[in-house]
């Protein structure tokens, strides 16, 4: 739909047409064909990488207080990433957005050994919550969309939260 704006005026001012064509000229219910042989038009493949515009980011990172929150789209799954917990009572919120696998299977990997760090919940497109889990998690999905993997400290066990991690999910 954006290269179809941004097509119409081209063809419109590239035209040696002397008048223009005016509001009431065009019918509501008119469609505009644009071959695709056609050299008056610009495709994205032709335009060099460095002028083409930034297309955004499906992933963004908040900090809220005590909570990191990561949201990613469903569809980039399988992914690997990789954070840090600066502070013993973190916790880090992985967002998965539009998420329609029939199960989801993650994997904690601290750099210390030693770091009290898991899945502490799921939250599943429904509402429902379960866990604690450990540093693996292995989950059958019943329904799709937004789920929510909470990873943090393990009240149960001992060791220090702080350090970097990574959580590898597919």
């Amino acid at each position: 739909m954006k290269k179809l704006l941004l097509i119409i005026p081209l063809l419109l001012f590239s035209c040696d047409k002397k008048e223009a064509v005016g509001q009431n000229d065009v019918k509501e219910d008119s469609v505009v064909t644009i071959p695709e042989n056609n050299p008056d038009t610009v495709n994205e493949a032709m335009v060099p990488i460095e002028k083409q515009e930034p297309k955004p980011s499906n992933t963004f990172r908040v900090v809220e207080g005590d909570k990191i929150i990561k949201t990613i789209n469903g569809e980039m799954i399988p992914l690997k990433i990789q954070d840090e917990f600066t502070k013993d009572n973190q916790q880090y919120v992985l967002k998965i957005k539009n998420f329609s696998n029939k199960r989801i299977e993650g994997k904690i990997e601290p750099e210390s050994s030693e770091m009290n760090i898991r899945f502490n919940q799921i939250k599943l497109a429904n509402g429902d919550l379960d866990g604690p889990f450990g540093r693996d998690i292995s989950y059958d999905i019943q329904k799709t969309g937004e789920i929510w993997l909470i990873i943090g400290k393990s009240n149960m066990a001992s060791g220090d939260a702080k350090g970097k991690f990574s959580v590898s999910i597919k």
